[in-house]
């Protein structure tokens, strides 16, 4: 009997840090166009090894929150 195939991974929300659940306050992620270029994200430095701890599924699609990203 051939195995059952695996269900989705649920799509993460651009609007919550993937490491934190909170809200992320990011322009970019929410789709601000206006704000995106001000966004606090667009000048943060994130350390590689918080970017590391971002679950494979949400990369590049969920920002972390400037908590999280202060590591």
């Amino acid at each position: 009997m051939p195995a059952a195939p695996l269900p989705p991974l649920p799509v993460p929300d651009a609007r919550t840090c993937p490491l934190c659940g909170q809200p992320n306050a990011c322009a970019v992620a929410c789709g601000d166009a206006a704000r995106a270029a001000e966004c606090w994200c667009m000048q943060a430095r994130i350390a590689p090894e918080v970017l590391a701890r971002v679950p494979a599924s949400a990369r590049g699609l969920a920002c972390v929150c400037a908590r999280c990203a202060q590591g």
